[in-house]
């Protein structure tokens, strides 16, 4: 181990020195025929964690430790080149992903780590007039449609493959992809089978297409539809009335569904014309299981632009449906592949690694603040609920007995709404145009619905501090 983390360190000191020389020793090949051009992505990010999982799992028969401490890193390298010709170009890329953990992290994996590959695709781009022009693409790939809520982690870390917290893998195993631009709107249709870690591939296959009129960077409207063409993927179900283990339905994805809006504009000029609005929602349907499905977000903000600091201030709400134990169907939203970071889509904070993007209400508050162009300072307040109660929350979560008459019954999910309550501060600097180091903490208060259940609770308080180098 010793051995490892000096490695990490003195190659982090390497590529400090040529960060500070202003090279291009990435440039590879610049011709008027041919770019060639490298990448290079690294980064280590130590985590301590104190009664994780609000000590639910501290318990002597599951040999568990609450109170942990890990350093992961990760190191993507890649390769890249351009091919122009007249208005159309060749391109194409490839690199790999070297991921680690030392110590022990919140899901238990000791000292592991993998190498994979992360991208390796070829494409040709084409001008079909002075204002449009078409973009096919195929082989592993990154492709996220709208905000992240449906289609954006194509690769899994963590778990066997380490780099939990990085996550470093964003590519699709494989893709097929042509985009159409024209003017402002977009039009991009896909296939795409994700890079799922080899102790859990439930061969996920899917099809789809997405509209997309962007006015500038912040202002945008468009619609996603996919469809899962292949999976093997499990649905929970919950029992009917909520009394018994809930029902498991391999399989079940195949066939899924969904049509995704999603939008964002500053509606207003003059005095109010720094306040923002967006909205996503999504619908999933699925007739081979009789499956009907949504969720959604609602947001609201301001930018206070001409004060000290300039913060922004954000209020969201969102919400996905969980399965409603009193009808035969199935109501439990899948939040198939978001992006899970607190700044995107997850579920508050600590809780993000507890509770996925179903049966699930939040509100949330955010402020961000910056103190320099180099600074932020971001604060972050999560209230999570569940939406039905006695349902699935996660897959294999909050099952337990209750007894009447003296009759023992299974009964999943939770009685009460209230989930937990997080506060994470996080803190980012932009040290050079090469170099971001990044540090949070983060505290979560268990809800009645989990307390009802398992009684004390311990408040679950983590914090890390990563640096991450990019050329």
């Amino acid at each position: 181990m010793k051995l490892k983390l000096l490695f990490y360190l003195g190659f982090f000191l390497f590529i400090n020195h040529i960060s500070a020389q202003e090279t291009n020793f990435l440039k590879l090949h610049d011709s008027e025929n041919l770019k060639v051009q490298g990448y290079l992505q690294f980064g280590s990010n130590a985590v301590a964690e104190t009664n994780l999982f609000w000590n639910l799992a501290d318990v002597p028969q599951l040999d568990y430790n609450s109170d942990t401490q890990w350093l992961e890193s990760y190191v993507k390298p890649g390769m890249g080149f351009t091919m122009p010709s007249g208005k159309s170009k060749f391109y194409g890329k490839i690199s790999a992903v070297a991921s680690s953990t030392l110590g022990t992290d919140a899901f238990d994996e000791k000292n592991t780590g993998r190498i994979t590959l992360e991208e390796a695709h070829l494409g040709y781009q084409f001008s079909l007039s002075e204002q449009s022009n078409l973009d096919v693409s195929v082989g592993s790939k990154e492709l996220k449609l709208g905000t992240g809520m449906l289609i954006a982690n194509g690769g899994v870390s963590g778990f066997e493959r380490g780099a939990l917290k990085f996550g470093p893998r964003k590519a699709w195993e494989m893709s097929a992809i042509g985009k159409l631009t024209s003017n402002k709107l977009s039009t991009t249709v896909f296939y795409i089978n994700p890079n799922e870690l080899p102790s859990n591939d439930t061969k996920n296959e899917i099809f789809g297409f997405d509209f997309n009129l962007n006015e500038s960077v912040n202002e945008y409207i468009g619609i996603s539809y996919v469809n899962v063409i292949n999976s093997n993927a499990p649905y929970p179900q919950a029992a009917p009335n909520g009394n018994g283990a809930p029902i498991i339905t391999f399989g079940a994805r195949e066939d899924l569904n969904a049509i995704n809006f999603y939008g964002k504009t500053y509606p207003f000029n003059s005095s109010l014309k720094n306040l923002f609005t967006a909205l996503d929602f999504a619908y999933e349907w699925n007739d081979r299981i009789d499956m009907n499905a949504w969720g959604g977000r609602a947001q609201i903000g301001y930018d206070f632009s001409n004060i000290t600091w300039r913060p922004t201030m954000m209020f969201s709400y969102q919400i996905f449906s969980g399965d409603d134990p009193d009808t035969p169907g199935l109501e439990r939203f899948d939040p198939l592949y978001y992006e899970g970071s607190p700044s995107a889509w997850s579920t508050g904070s600590k809780s993000s690694m507890v509770f996925i993007n179903s049966n699930v209400k939040s509100f949330g508050l955010s402020i961000r603040m910056m103190p320099s162009q180099k600074d932020i300072i971001t604060f972050r307040y999560a209230s999570i609920a569940a939406q039905q109660l006695n349902s699935p929350i996660q897959f294999g979560q909050a099952a337990r007995v209750e007894f009447s008459d003296n009759i023992p019954t299974v009964v999943v999910g939770v009685s009460q709404p209230s989930l937990a309550n997080d506060f994470f501060i996080e803190y980012n600097r932009i040290i050079n145009r090469n170099i971001f180091f990044n540090a949070g903490f983060s505290m979560s208060f268990a809800g009645n619905g989990i307390e009802n259940i398992v009684g004390d609770t311990s408040i679950w308080t983590g914090g890390f501090v990563n640096i991450v180098f990019n050329y």
